[in-house]
Protein backbone atom coordinates (compact mmCIF):
# COMPACT_ATOMS: atom_id res chain seq x y z
CA UNK A 1 0.00 0.00 0.00
CA UNK A 2 1.52 3.36 -0.92
CA UNK A 3 1.89 6.08 1.70
CA UNK A 4 -0.21 9.14 0.91
CA UNK A 5 0.34 12.80 1.70
CA UNK A 6 -0.83 16.15 0.39
CA UNK A 7 1.89 18.45 -0.86
CA UNK A 8 2.97 21.42 -2.93
CA UNK A 9 5.25 20.87 -5.89
CA UNK A 10 8.50 22.83 -6.16
CA UNK A 11 8.92 24.45 -9.61
CA UNK A 12 12.11 24.00 -11.60
CA UNK A 13 13.74 27.36 -10.78
CA UNK A 14 13.22 26.99 -7.04
CA UNK A 15 14.39 23.35 -7.20
CA UNK A 16 17.56 24.53 -8.95
CA UNK A 17 18.21 27.00 -6.12
CA UNK A 18 17.69 24.19 -3.59
CA UNK A 19 20.04 21.89 -5.48
CA UNK A 20 22.87 24.37 -4.88
CA UNK A 21 22.58 23.53 -1.15
CA UNK A 22 23.64 19.93 -1.80
CA UNK A 23 27.02 18.75 -0.58
CA UNK A 24 29.42 19.63 2.21
CA UNK A 25 27.82 17.52 4.94
CA UNK A 26 29.23 14.07 5.85
CA UNK A 27 26.54 11.46 6.52
CA UNK A 28 23.92 13.15 4.32
CA UNK A 29 21.78 11.29 1.76
CA UNK A 30 20.65 14.07 -0.55
CA UNK A 31 17.10 14.03 -1.88
CA UNK A 32 16.93 13.87 -5.69
CA UNK A 33 16.00 17.27 -7.15
CA UNK A 34 12.89 15.85 -8.88
CA UNK A 35 11.62 14.62 -5.49
CA UNK A 36 11.62 18.02 -3.75
CA UNK A 37 8.18 18.88 -2.35
CA UNK A 38 6.54 20.63 0.58
CA UNK A 39 4.35 18.28 2.61
CA UNK A 40 1.05 19.79 3.74
CA UNK A 41 -0.41 16.78 5.56
CA UNK A 42 1.02 13.29 5.98
CA UNK A 43 -1.85 10.81 5.67
CA UNK A 44 0.00 7.49 5.75
CA UNK A 45 -0.91 3.97 4.72
CA UNK A 46 -4.69 3.87 4.36
CA UNK A 47 -7.27 1.72 2.67
CA UNK A 48 -8.39 2.62 -0.85
CA UNK A 49 -11.92 3.61 0.17
CA UNK A 50 -10.55 6.09 2.75
CA UNK A 51 -8.22 7.53 0.11
CA UNK A 52 -11.27 8.02 -2.15
CA UNK A 53 -13.16 9.78 0.66
CA UNK A 54 -10.23 12.13 1.26
CA UNK A 55 -9.90 12.89 -2.47
CA UNK A 56 -13.64 13.61 -2.72
CA UNK A 57 -13.47 15.95 0.29
CA UNK A 58 -10.44 17.77 -1.12
CA UNK A 59 -12.50 18.51 -4.25
CA UNK A 60 -14.34 21.10 -2.16
CA UNK A 61 -11.27 23.15 -1.20
CA UNK A 62 -11.59 26.66 -2.66
CA UNK A 63 -8.47 28.64 -1.85
CA UNK A 64 -6.70 31.34 -3.87
CA UNK A 65 -3.34 30.73 -5.49
CA UNK A 66 -0.49 32.51 -3.70
CA UNK A 67 3.19 33.41 -3.77
CA UNK A 68 5.67 31.36 -1.75
CA UNK A 69 9.32 32.05 -0.96
CA UNK A 70 11.77 29.38 0.18
CA UNK A 71 14.01 30.95 2.78
CA UNK A 72 16.51 29.80 5.40
CA UNK A 73 17.74 26.33 6.35
CA UNK A 74 17.38 24.18 9.44
CA UNK A 75 17.64 20.67 10.85
CA UNK A 76 15.36 18.26 12.66
CA UNK A 77 16.82 16.55 15.73
CA UNK A 78 19.02 18.83 17.82
CA UNK A 79 21.24 16.31 19.65
CA UNK A 80 20.91 13.66 16.95
CA UNK A 81 20.18 15.45 13.66
CA UNK A 82 18.22 13.28 11.20
CA UNK A 83 17.34 15.72 8.37
CA UNK A 84 18.28 19.11 6.97
CA UNK A 85 15.71 21.26 5.21
CA UNK A 86 15.01 24.58 3.54
CA UNK A 87 12.37 26.71 5.20
CA UNK A 88 9.55 28.92 3.93
CA UNK A 89 8.93 32.62 4.50
CA UNK A 90 5.78 33.27 6.56
CA UNK A 91 2.65 32.78 4.43
CA UNK A 92 -0.89 33.16 5.83
CA UNK A 93 -2.28 31.59 2.61
CA UNK A 94 -0.12 28.50 3.07
CA UNK A 95 -1.19 28.18 6.72
CA UNK A 96 -4.87 28.55 5.75
CA UNK A 97 -4.62 25.88 3.03
CA UNK A 98 -2.81 23.47 5.35
CA UNK A 99 -5.33 24.14 8.14
CA UNK A 100 -8.27 23.35 5.89
CA UNK A 101 -6.69 20.07 4.71
CA UNK A 102 -5.95 19.16 8.34
CA UNK A 103 -9.61 19.76 9.31
CA UNK A 104 -10.82 17.63 6.36
CA UNK A 105 -8.56 14.75 7.41
CA UNK A 106 -9.75 14.91 11.01
CA UNK A 107 -13.42 15.03 9.95
CA UNK A 108 -12.82 11.80 8.03
CA UNK A 109 -11.45 10.11 11.14
CA UNK A 110 -7.68 10.50 10.73
CA UNK A 111 -5.94 11.30 14.00
CA UNK A 112 -4.68 14.86 14.39
CA UNK A 113 -1.06 15.32 13.41
CA UNK A 114 0.77 15.59 16.76
CA UNK A 115 3.51 17.77 15.27
CA UNK A 116 3.07 21.48 14.66
CA UNK A 117 3.06 22.27 10.94
CA UNK A 118 6.58 23.42 10.02
CA UNK A 119 6.60 24.11 6.27
CA UNK A 120 9.86 22.89 4.77
CA UNK A 121 11.48 21.08 1.85
CA UNK A 122 13.67 18.17 2.97
CA UNK A 123 17.13 18.46 1.41
CA UNK A 124 18.83 15.43 2.95
CA UNK A 125 18.34 12.64 5.45
CA UNK A 126 21.20 12.20 7.87
CA UNK A 127 22.83 9.08 9.23
CA UNK A 128 25.38 9.47 12.01
CA UNK A 129 25.99 13.11 11.12
CA UNK A 130 27.75 15.03 13.88
CA UNK A 131 25.79 17.93 15.39
CA UNK A 132 28.93 20.05 14.94
CA UNK A 133 29.06 19.33 11.18
CA UNK A 134 25.35 20.06 10.84
CA UNK A 135 25.70 23.37 12.72
CA UNK A 136 28.61 24.36 10.45
CA UNK A 137 26.60 23.42 7.32
CA UNK A 138 23.58 25.48 8.48
CA UNK A 139 25.58 28.54 9.49
CA UNK A 140 27.35 28.61 6.11
CA UNK A 141 23.99 28.60 4.30
CA UNK A 142 21.82 30.57 6.69
CA UNK A 143 21.13 33.40 4.25
CA UNK A 144 19.56 31.09 1.64
CA UNK A 145 16.55 32.51 -0.22
CA UNK A 146 15.02 31.46 -3.55
CA UNK A 147 13.05 33.60 -6.00
CA UNK A 148 9.33 33.63 -5.01
CA UNK A 149 7.05 31.38 -7.05
CA UNK A 150 3.28 31.11 -7.48
CA UNK A 151 1.52 28.09 -6.02
CA UNK A 152 -1.26 27.20 -8.47
CA UNK A 153 -2.34 23.80 -7.15
CA UNK A 154 -1.86 21.25 -4.41
CA UNK A 155 -1.49 17.53 -4.97
CA UNK A 156 -2.04 14.13 -3.39
CA UNK A 157 1.23 12.22 -3.61
CA UNK A 158 2.16 8.62 -2.87
CA UNK A 159 5.49 7.13 -1.95
CA UNK A 160 6.67 3.59 -1.49
CA UNK A 161 9.05 2.51 1.24
CA UNK A 162 12.52 3.27 -0.09
CA UNK A 163 15.91 4.53 0.98
CA UNK A 164 16.18 8.30 0.85
CA UNK A 165 12.57 9.11 0.02
CA UNK A 166 10.87 8.86 -3.35
CA UNK A 167 10.09 8.14 -5.99
CA UNK A 168 6.94 10.15 -5.42
CA UNK A 169 3.90 9.83 -7.66
CA UNK A 170 1.22 12.52 -8.06
CA UNK A 171 -2.09 10.68 -7.67
CA UNK A 172 -4.40 13.69 -8.04
CA UNK A 173 -4.15 17.47 -8.24
CA UNK A 174 -6.49 20.30 -7.29
CA UNK A 175 -6.14 23.81 -8.74
CA UNK A 176 -6.15 26.87 -6.52
CA UNK A 177 -8.31 29.77 -7.63
CA UNK A 178 -6.86 32.54 -9.79
CA UNK A 179 -7.98 35.97 -8.63
CA UNK A 180 -8.92 38.32 -11.45
CA UNK A 181 -8.82 42.11 -11.10
CA UNK A 182 -12.10 43.42 -9.74
CA UNK A 183 -13.54 39.96 -9.07
CA UNK A 184 -13.48 37.88 -5.94
CA UNK A 185 -11.30 34.78 -6.02
CA UNK A 186 -14.36 32.58 -5.57
CA UNK A 187 -15.74 33.64 -8.94
CA UNK A 188 -12.45 33.24 -10.72
CA UNK A 189 -12.41 29.47 -11.06
CA UNK A 190 -14.14 28.24 -14.14
CA UNK A 191 -15.94 24.92 -14.00
CA UNK A 192 -13.09 23.28 -15.87
CA UNK A 193 -10.49 24.67 -13.47
CA UNK A 194 -12.38 23.47 -10.46
CA UNK A 195 -12.74 19.97 -11.82
CA UNK A 196 -10.32 17.36 -10.60
CA UNK A 197 -7.12 16.82 -12.55
CA UNK A 198 -6.30 13.15 -12.80
CA UNK A 199 -2.70 12.26 -13.64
Amino acid sequence: MPRLFTALEIPRDAALSLSLLRGGLPGARWVDVENYHLTLRFIGDIEGHVADEIANALDRVRRPSFQLTLSGVGAFGQKKPHAVWAGVAASPDLQALQGEIERICQRLGLPADPRKFTPHVTLARLKNASPHDVAAYLSARGNFAATPFRVGRFVLMSSRESVGGGPYVIEEAWPLLRAEPGRSANLAASASEASRIVQ
